[in-house]
């Protein structure tokens, strides 16, 4: 009968080293991830008030943003754009051709404008299959979410110079206004279809994964802001190493847990060791007489 519990402590012991190898890599992955994220804001910061001062009108702040996207400074090119990292924002404001193409364009457009203190986020316009036809921004200025297509470096505005909303540019009069002014600008990026995430990306369970959101949340496309997740790599992988440390570390509270109420292992418990190195540390050594 000796054998099997050996065997549940071999097997356990195996786990609990997994576990406790697997975090400290998440968290030294953790620890890099946000220094990756933090240079890349500062990168961002100072990009952007060479550009954009921060004492500008909101407005003022779009349309310099978006007047520097459409000169042509010295810029570098790349014989293989595809190779290029799309989701890096060092990388999209660098390349003229990623700030030719509207996903890459957009990103560019997005990072500048949320280093400049403005909300902003991603809106892609869909075919009736669900494909992505068109990426543009929205913009909050007042109480508005207004459209920005950073592709074509303009802000939509109807025949009297007033800013659109996605809602606006739905009645294809005024579509028509707003695109009228652009040259060149396609009529079939129209907003009858939009979308924030594209979850149809994910196989198989794209649709249904929707829908069952739709169902749950209501409005969760817009209740969170998915934009920065998306759209900034260095953001994502923080996120994602953030949430794997915490799950490790719940996981190995688990096992903890069940070492010592159930297994009945001795361990190594290094709260309760620290804790005594800290008292022995700081509290007045005895002196015998």
């Amino acid at each position: 009968m000796t054998g099997l519990p050996q065997k549940r402590h071999l097997i356990f012991r195996f786990v609990w080293r997994t576990v406790n190898l697997v975090l400290a890599l998440v968290v030294v992955s953790s620890v890099y991830a946000g220094v990756r994220e933090y240079s890349v804001r500062r990168y961002l910061d100072g990009f952007s008030d060479a550009i954009v001062p921060n004492s500008m009108p909101e407005e003022e702040k779009l349309q310099a943003i978006l007047d520097w996207m459409r000169a042509e400074p010295s810029r570098a090119t790349s014989d293989n754009p595809d190779a290029l990292a799309k989701r890096d924002p060092v990388i999209t404001l660098t390349y003229r051709q990623l700030l030719n193409v509207c996903g890459t364009a957009t990103n560019a457009f997005l990072n500048l404008v949320r280093s400049s203190d403005l909300r902003a986020r991603r809106l892609l316009l869909l075919t009736p299959d669900n494909n992505t036809k068109h990426v543009v921004a929205e913009v909050l200025i007042g109480d508005r979410w207004i459209i920005v297509d950073p592709t074509y470096r303009v802000i939509m505005k109807d025949a009297a110079g007033h800013y659109l909303t996605r809602r606006d540019l739905q009645d294809p009069a005024i579509f028509a206004q707003a695109i009228s002014v652009i040259p060149n600008y396609p009529r079939e990026y129209t907003y009858d279809r939009f979308a924030h995430v594209r979850l149809a990306r994910l196989p198989y369970v794209g649709f249904g994964l929707r829908r069952m959101l739709g169902a749950v949340a209501p409005g969760w496309e817009e209740a969170i802001d998915w934009s920065l997740l998306l759209e900034r790599e260095s953001f994502f992988y923080l996120v994602l190493s953030v949430a794997s440390m915490l799950l490790f570390l719940l996981l190995r509270a688990v096992l903890a847990w069940y070492a010592d109420s159930r297994l009945r292992i001795p361990r190594f418990h290094l709260r309760e060791h620290a804790l005594r190195a800290g008292v022995a540390f700081f509290s007045t050594p005895e002196i015998k007489q």
